[in-house]
């Protein structure tokens, strides 16, 4: 099938490096974009610092294309905003791919040509399929010889409840629930949530940013709703984390709950939202409890797949994690941190179909604390793959760092025994009160 190019959708990170990668193995791809511009999610929390490093926010193959056209790199050691990822990388590398990469072009399937998912003949040997809507409505099929889905999972947020599935009354307060971190750089952004009650959901990285941010607002009451039943490893690795700005996210955010900034509920997995009479919400828990006059809701819950466009095609999706079966033991977040994966690839991220492959964080599923590097690697081995050179497919060129976290980060309790964790099986979620803990710096 060499005549066919290999359609990867999505132009973020991930799927522009699998571009590059491909290119370098000279085989010619073609990528996707339903935004209007390389990096269209990333763009959508330009105002959040990265913790990693330009060092390791850049793909190899990707920056030897770009060294072609007299791109320069920024310095290795700094932490690019999300606008400075896109306007000082992903742009000019979706340049350097030219013609290769088309915007406004949205996938809404993709099959194996000439047969349904049910008919097992020919899977083998005919081409993929991709279902394409452009913007102007115009609809077309491109023929594939294989598809990488780097899609992410940006669009598709998971709500408050503590379910899965948005809680009793979430839609209709949707003018006070938003489900991304807020940019309190832009002065109608900060003004809707200063001098308030702002409740924070939510137990990783986002989370932290945005405890951090919304401490720093005057006189706002900030509360932070755990589902576990005590904060745990939710702080991170601190110094033990091997990527230094995502352990001091982490330090930040306890020192702003030791400070009193910050009112930690533990316990406490949404069941309702209800308007009171002066507009404001009162959140409910499964288990009666409530958390009254808020303002704003901040659900930071992490993200989870669409594979809706994916129904026709035979994927192997793990049961829990919704991420390759190959994958999903190797990122199960009750069982590892990640900086616990091992590297993976091509063979961990293969299906019964073949030539489709899941990368970046779209292959992560629910699964969270998701890294570039890693999707960097995974295409690299896809691309190996691709291009039948099994023992770079199968090589592994990657070390991720700790995050100085012992054991996983989706644990319902922290305790074995749920019925001796205080807030929730024991007496109702209570806000929780933290000591100062000494730093090198004090």
């Amino acid at each position: 099938m060499s005549e066919f190019p290999v359609v990867v959708v999505g132009a973020g990170p991930v799927g522009l490096a699998a571009a590059a990668e491909l290119v370098e193995r000279g085989i010619e791809p073609v990528v996707l974009e339903r935004g209007a511009e390389a990096g269209d999610a990333v763009g959508q929390w330009h105002h959040v610092r990265l913790f990693s490093r330009w060092s390791e926010l850049v793909d190899p193959a990707a920056g030897r294309l770009l060294a072609t056209t007299g791109w320069r790199p920024p310095s290795a050691e700094a932490y690019p905003t999300g606008a400075q990822w896109v306007s000082e990388y992903l742009r000019p590398l979706a340049a350097a791919l030219g013609t290769r990469v088309r915007f406004g072009a949205e996938v809404v399937g993709a099959a194996r040509r000439g047969r349904d998912r049910v008919v097992d003949a020919g899977r083998d040997s005919e081409p993929l399929t991709v279902h394409i809507r452009h913007r102007n409505g115009r609809e077309e099929l491109l023929t594939a010889r294989a598809v990488i889905d780097a899609s992410g999972t940006w669009g598709s947020p998971n709500p408050l409840g503590g379910d899965g599935l948005p809680a009793l009354g979430e839609r209709a307060a949707a003018d006070r629930v938003s489900y991304r971190m807020p940019d309190l750089t832009d002065e109608l952004t900060s003004a809707r949530y200063t001098g308030r009650h702002v409740v924070v959901a939510g137990s990783g990285h986002s989370a932290l940013t945005a405890l951090v941010a919304l401490a720093g607002l005057p006189q706002t009451r900030v509360s932070w709703l755990l589902r576990r039943g005590q904060v745990g490893d939710a702080f991170g690795g601190g110094e033990a984390d091997q990527l230094p700005a995502r352990g001091a996210l982490g330090s930040r955010a306890r020192e702003a709950v030791a400070a009193g900034r910050v009112e930690v509920v533990t316990g406490f997995r949404t069941e309702a939202v209800r308007r009171q009479d002066d507009g404001l919400l009162t959140l409910v828990s499964g288990h009666g409890h409530q958390v009254t006059d808020v303002a704003e809701v901040v659900a930071l819950t992490g993200f989870r797949p669409e594979l809706s466009w994916l129904s026709e095609l035979r994927l192997e999706l793990d049961a829990t994690l919704q991420a390759p079966v190959g994958l999903a033991p190797l990122i199960d977040p009750n069982v590892h941190s990640c900086g616990t994966v091992y590297p993976h690839g091509a063979r961990e991220l293969s299906h019964p179909e073949p030539g489709v492959f899941l990368a970046g964080m779209k292959s992560y599923g629910r699964a969270p604390t998701f890294l570039a590097m890693t999707g960097y690697e995974q295409v690299r081995s896809i691309a190996a793959h691709l291009a039948g050179d099994r023992e770079a497919a199968e090589r592994v060129e990657l070390v991720l760092p700790e995050t100085g976290v012992c054991g996983g980060a989706g644990l319902f309790f922290d305790e074995p025994d749920s019925q001796a964790v205080g807030g929730c099986c024991a007496g109702g979620p209570e806000p929780l009160r933290l000591s100062a803990v000494p730093t090198a710096e004090n």
